[in-house]
């Protein structure tokens, strides 16, 4: 029995990007195609099969630790990113400014699709979603240099609006205009869920 089901929920690739260098800039460079590997895009800042640990476990990891990346990708909704640019006051929201691997457009809530959910492309290439990517003020000294003083709204803006990290699970070529179909796994809702957020 299958423990993914294929939903009616699909959507077009609207944008990709990569970011080389991360120490240089945040800034991603627009693509119009790029091949997924099992380590992310080739060349991106965030490609690699391992990571060193940062803020998103601290409470699993000391920081610096080597563990599996599963934030190979970040993900946006372009729905999302309308709604973002609006509260910051600009005309579009331009993903380069945070680093965007892909923008999707077409899937509803987008940030908040259950974690372990797939994304599959056109060409078969599949992408895991980790978990609900988390705004920080980091994007803040990008965002000013094309529109200065929207960079300090962009954390609160961004708040579950942020898209997901994702991971490779099938290799694959993708472009701008590809569809994608959303996955979710077949199982309920965790019955203690809002027991253990406290």
């Amino acid at each position: 029995m299958p423990a993914l089901i294929p939903t009616g929920f699909s959507g077009k690739i609207t944008w990709i990007g990569r970011v080389m260098d991360r120490d240089t800039t945040l800034r991603a460079a627009p693509l119009t195609e790029a091949q997924l590997t099992f380590a992310g895009i080739d060349g991106e800042a965030h490609s690699g099969l391992t990571r060193a640990s940062c803020s998103r476990v601290k409470s699993q990891y000391p920081k610096g630790t080597e563990i599996r990346n599963v934030r190979q990708l970040s993900v946006m909704s372009a729905e999302e990113l309308r709604a973002v640019a609006q509260d910051i006051g600009a005309a579009e929201f331009d993903p380069a400014w945070i680093g965007a691997s892909l923008v999707i457009e077409g899937i509803p809530d987008f940030t908040h699709v259950p974690p372990s959910s797939r994304l599959q492309f056109a060409s078969g290439a599949t992408i895991t979603i980790d978990m609900e990517n988390r705004p920080c003020v980091l994007p803040a000294k990008v965002i000013n240099e094309d529109l200065d003083g929207a960079g300090q709204k962009f954390k609160s803006a961004a708040t579950d609006k942020r898209g997901v990290t994702a991971w490779v699970e099938r290799e694959g070529p993708i472009k701008i205009g590809d569809d994608v179909v959303l996955h979710i796994p077949d199982q309920r809702a965790w019955e203690f869920e809002a027991q253990a957020r406290g």
